[in-house]
């Protein structure tokens, strides 16, 4: 199962899905709550990624996993990378790998680099209760940078969409 970050959609793991079920494998990618279907819808509507805490969006994992015959390995990036940490310390998952996982509350101290990718929608208190898009340039800084620009251009295009900015920016609490 792999489970995607802030600013984006399940359709970001799509290569990846494609690769494990080419080797025989089952490759699930369910959204968050209210996840649209499309980065246009998302970009449209971006309302819907406000008013969801970390433990909302895991308990939401969580209820995914509980509907499998069998515990799934997780693989999660970023914020998906600790939502995949917080499935593994519940028990649910066979194997975990969490890729460049976002901190949890009591980290410090965060990177330079980690402070300037959430410096656009931490960094103003009136994005508080809000979803937050993220320019190409911040994205290709927090995302993308280490990749060509037609590659970044070409992965941010049909993933990048509004993410809310106060709950999910919080760092998790205990589960």
């Amino acid at each position: 199962m792999f489970v995607h970050g802030l600013w984006l959609l399940p359709s970001s793991w799509d290569r990846w899905a494609t690769v494990f079920e080419e080797a025989g494998y089952t490759a699930l990618t369910p959204g968050w709550p209210d996840d649209p279907e499309t980065v246009e819808e998302a970009n449209a509507h971006p309302e819907v990624f406000a008013g969801k805490s970390v433990g909302q969006v895991a308990d939401h994992y969580s209820a995914v996993i509980g509907k499998l015959t069998r515990k799934p390995a997780v693989i999660g990036h970023s914020f998906g990378g600790l939502m995949t940490q917080i499935v593994a310390g519940r028990g649910l998952s066979s194997a975990s790998v969490a890729i460049d996982p976002a901190p949890f509350r009591g980290v410090l101290p965060l990177p330079i680099s980690a402070l300037k990718s959430g410096s656009p929608v931490l960094g103003n208190p009136a994005n508080r209760n809000r979803a937050v898009p993220l320019t190409y340039d911040q994205f290709r800084y927090a995302f993308a940078n280490a990749v060509t620009e037609d590659e970044a251009k070409e992965f941010t295009t049909p993933t990048r969409c509004p993410r809310r900015a106060s709950r999910c920016s919080r760092r998790r609490r205990r589960t």
